[in-house]
């Protein structure tokens, strides 16, 4: 049990990572990003490929987190043209281009085979320890980025990405050009992105392109607006009360009889939806809405 509850706590994180890097690009800029779950793809297989080949995994996770930045660059050079609709539009697009690379150029990874028999964070640890020292590690990630976000939107660059997200006209008006800004906070949410998917990687140990489906974007964008975009508890309370309620419905079955997995799961999906139509109905601002704090 304490297993199970360490590695669901281990998820629980690594979608807090994923969704403070969404609040950077969306909660402060309002930048529309639909291909969350590229950059957590390419995080997990960069690492997952470079530790195969023997780089050790401190250097592996900083490619990961650098290559998704990288990536990021030409999207958020896009998103200096498009607003809102369109840009959600070519960056889901994106996401999906980059899992069907992922799952063609089977010479790099392995197609839809996936990369079996990654190296584990602390593997040395033994199987119990090694799990706890993961969920330790993410939780100091977890908290130092959430310190640093706070810090940043209090900073005045934090007060420009605010002022790009609340009336970009009026703040080139003042003499201010958004544009590297954008790219920027683009990059950085990417980055974190990847850091994620490098964590994932090596702690399930075996990737393939299905486990990065659209999917994990609308769950995190799910966890996001039901905490609150704009705000750091927003993010992360969001997407572990998410997460509890997806993994904790999933005993649900035993309580309604007649209903088969299949049926639990097309429960457990609609009642995510209907939730999110509460909280925007009637917490428009999410259940920690707010400034930024």
């Amino acid at each position: 049990m304490i297993a199970y509850l360490c590695a669901i706590g281990i998820i629980a994180l690594i979608y807090c990572l994923l969704a403070l890097g969404l609040n950077l690009q969306f909660g402060l800029t309002r930048l529309v990003n639909f291909g969350v779950v590229a950059f957590f793809a390419v995080g997990a297989y960069t690492s997952g490929l470079l530790s195969l080949q023997g780089v050790p995994l401190p250097l592996s996770f900083l490619a990961a987190g650098v290559l998704s930045g990288l990536l990021a660059l030409p999207i958020g050079l896009l998103s200096l043209r498009l607003r809102d609709d369109y840009l959600a539009i070519v960056t889901l697009g994106f996401s999906e281009a980059v899992r069907i690379s992922i799952q063609q150029e089977s010479w790099l990874t392995h197609g839809v085979q996936g990369l079996p028999g990654l190296p584990k964070l602390f593997a040395s640890w033994g199987g119990a320890a090694s799990d706890m020292a993961i969920f330790a590690t993410l939780l100091v990630l977890v908290a130092l980025v959430s310190w640093g976000t706070v810090r940043l939107a209090r900073s005045p660059f934090g007060r420009l990405l605010k002022a790009i997200g609340d009336d970009e006209a009026a703040l080139s008006a003042l003499g201010k050009d958004p544009a590297w800004f954008k790219v920027q906070v683009f990059m950085l949410g990417a980055a974190l992105a990847g850091l994620a998917g490098a964590f994932y990687a090596h702690f399930i140990t075996f990737i393939t392109p299905e486990q990065f489906i659209p999917l994990i974007t609308f769950y995190v964008w799910m966890g996001l607006v039901m905490g609150g975009a704009g705000t750091v508890r927003g993010a992360v309370f969001g997407s572990l009360l998410l997460m509890v309620f997806l993994e904790g419905s999933r005993f649900a079955k035993d309580w309604v009889p007649g209903v088969s997995e299949v049926g639990m799961a097309s429960l457990r999906l609609a009642a995510v939806g209907l939730a999110l139509i509460l909280v925007t109905l009637y917490r428009p601002n999410g259940l920690f809405g707010g400034k930024a704090k």
